[in-house]
């Protein structure tokens, strides 16, 4: 890989994991309003997001230690995967 490969890879490294920040973000406030409302769905709400915790964490943990992650740009890239999916997901599902 060259040097400014290297550094494009960065970069849309970084650019991705600014989205998934802001998307997370978003995420966090639908969430907040939900459970706010207090009720059933803010029961639900809370378990799923529990268990999508726990899930995103256990398939991370899993890639890392099953030696397919090779660098620290692919463990980063590999935990936007992991936690990006979930995000775009709920934004998609809460918004």
């Amino acid at each position: 890989m060259t040097r400014s490969n290297s550094t494009a890879d960065w970069s849309r490294l970084m650019f991705d994991t600014s989205r998934l920040w802001a998307d997370a973000g978003m995420v966090v406030a639908l969430r907040s309003w939900r459970m706010m409302a207090g009720g059933p769905a803010a029961k639900r709400e809370f378990r799923r997001m529990v268990s999508e915790k726990v899930e995103a964490g256990t398939e991370l943990a899993g890639a890392l230690a099953g030696g397919r992650v090779r660098s620290p740009e692919a463990a980063a890239r590999e935990a936007l995967n992991v936690y990006g999916k979930r995000v775009r997901g709920n934004r998609r599902r809460l918004g």
